[in-house]
C-alpha cells in the first residue's frame, strides 16, 4: 500500500485479508479419484474380508470355533487368489496375520510352513535353473536336437511339430523355473519365420503347419513339466501336502515320481502329436512346405553359440550330478540308495541345496575370482512360487489343526460307497475345469485338502485321489489365459481361441484317460504302504481285475 487511507478513513492494509483468498472450485480430477474407488478391482479387494465376515456370522459347523474361522480364512484367501485382487505373493503371505488373528495357529507355526524341506528343494532347483538359463544350456540343447533331426532327411510336416515339442518336453526337465517358454518359443518356432506371412494368400498347408508347431510347443511345456517332481509347482504342492498330512509315510521322492510321471507325460505327448497331425498336417503338405524349410539356419545358430566353455561344462556337470543324486537317494526297498548312509536324515532338498552351493564355489576361468554363480544372478528367483508353496503348506496344516478336516470328513460321508473308478476321473475332470479360470497352483492348493477328506470317507489310499486332482490341475488347455505358455503361444498371432479349443478339448480328454489308465500302477511306482492313518492292501499281479471288481484299493 502507499499509506493512503480509503474514503471511509480505514487504511487499505488493515482491510486486506491475513491469508490469501483462493477461489473454491470443484476439480474434475477429485471427482474422478473418488469414482475410481468404485471399480471391479476395489470390489474384489473388499470381497475377501466380506466373505470372511459372512462365513463367521452365518456358517455353523459341527466342530470347534477354529474350524469355522479356518473356513472363513479360506474364503478370504481364495477369493483374492481367484480374482487377483492383490498380487498373488501378497495373498500367499496373508496366513502370517490371518491365522494368529483368528486363533488358528501362532505366527511361529505358520512361519515353519514357509521353510519346509520342499521349499529348500525348490530354491536349490531354481538356482540351478538360473545357471542353465544364464549360460544358454537350454538353448544349446534345443539346437542340438534340431541338428540331430537333420539325420531324418527332409523336415516332414508330421516330424517338425513333435520335434519342436520335444524341445519343450525335455527342457522342462532341465529348467524347472522357466514355465513361460518365452525364450524357448523363439528357438523352437524360429523356423516359422522362413514361411510366408499369415494372410489371405497363405497356403492352407502352410497355415496348418504354423498352427501345429505353435500349438505343439505351447502344450508340450505343461505336459513335459508333469514328468518330474520339480517340473511344475503343482507337483511340489502335492509333495508338500502329502508330507504335511502324513508325516510318518514315505515321502514322494524325485525318483518315485519320475517312474510314474515320465510314462504319463510320454503317453500324453504322443496323444498331442496324434491330435495335431490329424487336425493340421494334411497330405501333400510336404511338397508345399519344402521350398521354405531350409535347414542351414539351424547349423548357423548353433555355430553362433560356439564351443562349450569351461563354465558351461561345469554347470552341466553339476546339474547331471543333481539328477543322479535325486534318482539314487532311494532306489528300491531291496537296494537302498545313498540316503541310507545318513539314516534318512538327508532328502532331495539336501542334494538340491548342496549342488546349488557348488555353483558359488567353482570358478568360471574367465576372470580372476569369478564364480559360476553370484547372488546378483539370483535376483530372478521366482519368490512368488516359493511364497505360494509356503501358503499351501500353511493351509494344509491349518485345515488339520483347526478341526476343519474332521468336519469335512463327516460332511462327505455319503461318498463312502462311491466306486473309485467313477470318482477318480470325475476328480480329474473337476480339477481340470477349475484350473481354466484360476492358476494351476491355486487350484491345487484348493482341491487337495478337500480330496484328502474324501479319501478318508471312501477308505482308499490318499494318493489315489490326490494324484488325479493334482494332474488335472495342470490340464489348462482351453483358454489363452490358462498358463503363461498359453499366453505366449496365443500372442504369436499364429493361433486363435478356436484352435486352442479344438486341440485343448481332446487333449484334456486324453489326459483324463491316461490318468485312469496309469492309476492302477501307482501302487508299484510309489509304494503305497503304511501311512499314519492308513494300512493299504497291496495290489496283486492281477491288480486290474481287483480294481474292476472292488472299484478301488480298499483299506483293510
Amino acid at each position: 500500500m502507499n499509506g493512503e487511507d480509503s474514503p471511509n478513513g480505514v487504511p487499505d492494509d488493515l482491510k486486506s485479508p491475513l491469508l490469501p483468498i483462493q477461489e473454491i472450485t470443484v476439480n474434475d480430477s477429485d471427482c474422478s479419484s473418488f469414482m475410481s474407488l468404485f471399480t471391479p478391482k476395489s470390489f474384489f479387494i473388499l470381497l475377501g474380508p466380506l466373505l470372511c465376515t459372512l462365513t463367521c456370522l452365518i456358517v455353523k459347523l459341527d466342530g470347534p470355533v477354529t474350524s469355522r474361522n479356518m473356513l472363513a480364512v479360506l474364503a478370504w484367501m481364495f477369493s483374492w487368489w481367484i480374482t487377483e485382487a492383490v498380487p498373488m505373493p501378497i495373498t500367499s503371505m496373508s496366513p502370517f496375520f490371518l491365522f494368529p488373528l483368528f486363533g488358528i495357529s501362532s505366527a511361529d507355526e505358520v512361519a515353519q510352513s514357509y521353510m519346509d524341506d520342499v521349499i529348500s528343494l525348490v530354491l536349490g532347483s531354481f538356482i540351478l535353473a538360473l545357471a542353465v538359463e544364464h549360460y544358454n544350456i537350454h538353448r544349446r540343447l534345443a539346437l542340438n536336437m534340431d541338428n540331430l533331426a537333420l539325420l531324418w532327411g527332409s523336415l516332414e510336416p508330421t516330424i517338425a511339430p513333435p520335434r519342436n515339442m520335444c524341445h519343450h518336453f525335455l527342457c522342462e526337465h532341465v529348467d524347472a523355473q522357466r514355465h513361460d517358454g518365452t525364450d524357448d518359443d523363439a528357438v523352437a518356432t524360429g523356423i516359422l519365420q522362413r514361411l510366408p506371412a499369415a494372410g489371405p494368400g497363405q497356403s492352407p498347408h502352410v497355415n496348418g503347419f504354423c498352427r501345429a508347431v505353435v500349438l505343439g510347443v505351447t502344450y508340450a511345456t505343461p505336459v513335459g513339466g508333469i514328468s518330474t517332481l520339480t517340473g511344475t509347482g503343482v507337483n511340489l504342492i502335492l509333495v508338500g501336502m502329502w508330507k504335511s498330512y502324513f508325516p510318518e509315510a514315505d515321502p514322494i521322492s524325485f525318483s518315485t515320481w519320475f517312474s510314474f510321471g515320465f510314462p504319463f507325460a510320454v503317453l500324453l505327448f504322443f496323444a498331442l502329436w496324434a491330435i495335431l497331425c490329424f487336425l493340421y498336417c494334411s497330405r501333400g503338405a510336404g511338397a508345399a512346405l519344402s521350398p521354405y524349410l531350409d535347414k542351414s539356419h539351424l547349423r548357423r545358430e548353433l555355430e553362433m553359440l560356439g564351443p562349450m566353455t569351461f563354465a558351461e561344462k561345469m554347470v552341466l556337470t553339476v546339474f547331471s550330478m543333481l539328477i543322479f543324486l535325486w534318482m539314487t537317494r532311494n532306489i528300491t526297498d531291496r537296494i537302498p540308495g545313498w540316503g541310507a548312509l545318513f539314516n534318512g536324515r538327508a532328502d532331495d532338498g539336501t542334494a538340491s541345496v548342496m549342488m546349488a552351493t557348488l555353483l558359488f564355489i567353482i570358478p568360471t576361468k574367465k576372470q580372476k575370482g569369478e564364480k559360476l554363480m553370484d547372488w546378483n544372478k539370483c535376483k530372478k528367483l521366482p519368490w512368488n512360487i516359493v511364497l505360494l508353496l509356503g501358503a499351501g503348506f500353511a493351509i494344509a496344516a491349518g485345515v488339520k489343526s483347526s478341526g476343519l478336516a474332521d468336519v469335512l470328513s463327516k460332511a462327505l460321508g455319503f461318498l463312502e460307497h462311491a466306486p473309485y473308478l467313477a470318482i477318480a476321473p470325475a476328480v480329474c475332470l473337476i480339477s481340470s475345469t477349475v484350473t481354466e479360470f484360476t492358476s494351476n497352483n491355486s487350484t491345487t492348493t484348493l482341491v487337495l485338502p478337500i480330496l484328502i477328506q474324501v479319501v478318508q470317507t471312501m477308505h482308499v489310499h490318499p494318493l489315489l485321489l490326490m494324484v488325479p486332482g493334482a494332474i488335472g490341475a495342470q490340464f489348462s488347455f482351453l483358454l489363452p489365459t490358462g498358463t503363461p505358455s498359453n499366453v505366449v503361444g496365443f500372442t504369436t498371432g499364429h493361433i486363435e481361441i478356436k484352435d486352442m479349443m479344438k486341440i485343448g478339448a481332446p487333449l484334456k480328454v486324453a489326459g483324463i484317460a491316461v490318468t485312469a489308465l496309469l492309476m492302477p500302477s501307482l501302487e508299484e511306482h510309489m509304494s503305497l504302504g503304511q501311512t499314519k492313518e492308513y494300512d493299504t492292501i497291496k495290489i496283486p499281479p492281477s491288480g486290474w481285475q481287483v480294481l474292476y471288481k472292488q472299484g478301488a484299493m480298499h483299506i483293510s
